[in-house]
């Protein structure tokens, strides 16, 4: 049995949580010394750092000047039940699942909305549920990159243009990293936490004109609590997006996150975000296809994330192991990277098959993708060793 060599480069950041994710390169605290901290957010000078998180996060986006775009609470999880709660039941619901969130979405509608006429498509990590099945005159809720399968949507062609339902898409960890068919989308979600590397407990909600006219004329059933509301007397609460938001934000937060965006700026917009994600993946394919024992959890190139990249352990003596004993190797190597202080973070997802999850998004550089590979290797044949 042939030992790696162990190597001797170092990632300078060795940050690869799929959330919260890497800072942007060169941050450090002096990019908040600006923050209003111990002022109202609803003074003249905090909501106007809260509208230029809005304009900004609209410009790199590319959003359409008629879809609206707000600062919600609770992270993208907030987000998402936000629109769920307030928008769901006015005619059946196709429900996408190909990984644990996608998963507690149908859970919500399902266990908690309780609503009658709900198809679920689901599909085991690694893959997606057939497309083609989807009826898009039915509301539509669907992840379009799985965090924690590294699975994502190929394009939006499967949606419909002139669908009669909406299109919910709790897009968290693709935003910025990925293209969005605006156009097909009617509610999008994100938070602040992944590809920009931003702070933790805020969510974004991005709303199509028509998710506006469904909010304005259908009423839920259900009591909806103050922070899920977004209508008052049958309209559109406009505040929510003008830097109004529904509860107290953090102004801190909110500072960390205009400077991801004037990062991001700086680094080629949305072309340029996406330019360094793609290119970190093409670091991993490389040693992937090189590699004896490592696969990714994706296998099909054209639905493979560039950001939550995960990847499995494809080695004989893995295979021969109890389910226990891959849960063991894989925790092992991962304790090893963390201790080694080259990757931090990487286990796989709990509920995803044993192996490893490594961030790919625009604040990772491809150099400490780059560098980080030799010790994946070393950190195998360290476990392998242990285990034969």
């Amino acid at each position: 049995m042939n030992m790696p060599v162990r190597p001797s480069v170092r990632p300078l950041c060795p940050h690869f949580s799929s959330g919260p994710c890497a800072k942007r390169p060169g941050w450090t605290p002096a990019a908040l010394s600006s923050a209003l901290v111990g002022r109202s957010h609803r003074a003249k000078p905090g909501k106007a750092r809260l509208q230029e998180v809005l304009d900004r996060s609209r410009s790199v986006l590319g959003l359409p000047p008629e879809w609206r775009i707000g600062i919600v609470p609770g992270s993208d999880t907030g987000a998402v039940e936000m629109a769920m709660w307030s928008l769901l039941g006015a005619r059946g619901v196709d429900l996408l699942a190909w990984e644990s969130f996608g998963d507690g979405w149908i859970t919500d509608v399902t266990k908690q909305l309780k609503l009658p006429d709900v198809r679920a498509f689901k599909a085991d990590y690694g893959r997606l549920p057939d497309l083609g099945q989807v009826d898009c005159d039915r509301d539509v809720v669907f992840t379009w990159n799985g965090t924690t399968s590294g699975v994502r949507v190929p394009d939006g062609n499967w949606i419909k243009p002139d669908r009669k339902g909406l299109t919910i898409c709790d897009a968290t960890s693709a935003v910025f990293a990925m293209e969005m068919p605006w156009d097909r989308l009617d509610v999008v979600t994100y938070s602040w936490q992944k590809v920009l590397g931003g702070e933790a407990a805020h969510g974004m909600l991005i709303l199509s004109p028509r998710a506006v006219e469904r909010l304005e004329s259908y009423t839920p059933p259900w009591p909806l609590p103050k922070i899920f509301r977004l209508t008052a007397k049958g309209k559109l609460i406009e505040g929510i997006f003008e830097a109004e938001t529904i509860n107290t934000p953090s102004m801190i937060a909110a500072e960390d996150q205009i400077d991801a965006l004037k990062w991001a700026e700086s680094v080629g917009g949305l072309k340029g975000l996406i330019a360094r994600s793609t290119a970190n993946l093409k670091v991993l394919e490389d040693w992937v296809a090189a590699s004896d024992w490592a696969a990714f959890l994706a296998e099909d190139k054209a639905i493979r994330s560039s950001t939550s990249i995960c990847l499995k352990i494809a080695a004989p003596w893995f295979a021969a192991l109890s389910e226990d004993g891959k849960a063991a190797a894989a925790k092992r190597l991962v304790a090893i990277l963390d201790k080694e202080g080259v990757a931090y973070d990487v286990g796989a997802y709990r509920d995803a098959p044993s192996g490893l999850r490594i961030w790919g998004g625009a604040t990772v550089e491809s150099s400490d993708i780059a560098a980080l590979c030799p010790w994946l290797d070393w950190a195998h044949a360290q476990v392998r060793a242990e285990m034969v």
